[in-house]
């Protein structure tokens, strides 16, 4: 989401302007929602004990193997997805923060903290960011032991870590993490403004425990896009990093600036093509298409806590931006947003999606939170089109949910629902079909690689 949930309802006021409405597709409706005909759920795995609280939100996920891990505000959660049909709990590892962001390497697991905390236990309380012992960075956990997890290491990021990219160095020793976080302010020791950078953690994989903060590049030297009306938050640093290690390339959701930028030196990445829209309100995240060649940046319109998928807003709010990389420079060419009207109490906006590994398409999966799971095709940058759906329906009584993150991971679309826990979906359609061949190894849905 956009940042943490106190600062973005006192900064959101009023419901803002959305949506051309397409025609509809054939549906399935169940007593678990409805969804395109070419879409079913497979399974639900409910949040449980502690999980299971309201404000205990399901946030991102990440896989490797047989196993999907699972964010959440509370700690995080392993499963066993070797039968995608019976997904299981493997184990649940109690450790609250803000977001909770997750990401995988071997044996490690790191997690994104959001949140000023007394200290780095999993023990901690709640702490203002104004007192200087606060503490917020990442954790690092060792899962070598899938049912017993270890908290091995933790390295603290100035102003947080709202979300992480995990990034191989080029001789496989060690991995970096590109940390993006905002929300600066005069009165916070350790978070001051400008924020216009990054935290990069260097952890070296033979020893995770040496793991720390190699270098704080500056991505804006000119403050970057902080004067256009329509933003949430001016730029300040960046929600989202995506990288495509094996183009030395990265493209940046930074809040009022959409970027790309050079990553031959890890350590010191470099911002070469910038981008505004006035049509966004907040650059949420970036997924470059399997070639490197596009880019989709999300706009959260509404920090993810307003409704923005209903006629009032408009087709080009809340939306996704279609770009093509063409040597060097952000072209736009065109938004896409479900076509499907949610009702005023229905949290929605465009929000955490991943890749169909199809060679010669460009499809995406994408969370849509209470709009639902989206299937897409834009193949054509210009034409951007839908293929497939699933909307589980308004929460009763109302609340904060629906799909955070959605992603293809061998054969399955695997969505964390705010609330419900983890879903598991089937799409059959001649387009995505190829893909259900495909194996990876490992998915972290910001470290892209072409198929």
């Amino acid at each position: 989401m956009a940042s943490r949930f106190g600062r973005v309802l006192a900064l959101t006021g009023s419901a803002l302007v959305l949506l051309s409405v397409l025609p509809a597709q054939a549906s399935v409706a169940s007593d678990d929602g409805k969804s395109s005909a070419d879409v079913k759920l497979l399974a639900n795995v409910p949040k449980q004990g502690p999980f299971k609280s309201a404000e205990a939100y399901d946030t991102d996920l990440a896989f490797q193997g047989d196993y999907a891990y699972q964010g959440n505000y509370h700690g995080f959660t392993i499963y066993d997805i070797k039968n995608p049909a019976k997904p299981s709990v493997v184990s649940r590892v109690s450790c609250p923060a803000a977001q909770n962001d997750v990401s995988v390497k071997g044996n490690l697991l790191f997690l994104s903290v959001d949140e000023s905390l007394t200290s780095d236990s999993c023990k901690a309380e709640a702490e203002t960011p104004a007192v200087k012992s606060a503490w917020e960075g990442i954790r690092i956990f060792d899962i070598r032991d899938k049912k017993r997890p270890k908290y091995i290491k933790s390295v603290a990021t100035t102003c947080g870590s709202h979300t992480h990219t995990l990034v191989p160095d080029k001789k496989g020793k060690a991995v970096y993490l590109y940390v993006s976080s905002y929300g600066p302010a005069a009165e916070y020791p350790d978070c001051k403004p400008p924020h216009d950078r990054i935290s990069i953690v260097k952890v070296p994989l033979k020893k995770p425990t040496s793991a720390k903060v190699v270098s704080r590049p500056v991505l804006f030297p000119d403050g970057g896009n902080e004067k256009q009306q329509s933003l949430l938050l001016p730029t300040s640093g960046c929600h989202d990093i995506t990288v495509y290690p094996s183009k030395d390339l990265a493209a940046g959701a930074c809040m009022g600036d959409g970027v790309l930028m050079d990553i031959s030196d890890r350590e010191h990445p470099k911002v070469t093509e910038q981008v505004t829209d006035q049509n966004f309100a907040f650059w949420h995240s970036a997924t470059f298409n399997n070639a490197g060649t596009k880019v989709v940046f999300t706009d959260e319109l509404g920090g993810g806590i307003m409704a923005t998928c209903n006629t009032t807003i408009g087709a080009e709010r809340g939306a996704d931006a279609v770009y093509d990389v063409e040597a060097g420079k952000l072209v736009f060419k065109s938004y896409y947003k479900i076509p499907r009207v949610q009702s005023r109490t229905e949290n929605c906006v465009a929000h955490n999606g991943s890749l169909v590994p199809v060679k010669g398409r460009d499809i995406m999966v994408q969370a849509w939170y209470q709009g639902g799971v989206s299937i897409w095709d834009f193949t054509d940058s210009t034409a951007p089109a839908e293929i497939g759906w699933f909307d589980r329906g308004a929460l009763k009584p109302q609340d904060l949910g629906g799909s955070w993150s959605a992603y293809y991971y061998n054969g399955h679309i695997y969505s964390s629902d705010i609330q419900k826990g983890l879903d598991v979906l089937t799409i059959k359609d001649s387009r995505t079909d190829p893909a259900a061949k495909k194996r990876l190894k490992v998915l972290n849905t910001q470290t892209q690689y072409g198929y």
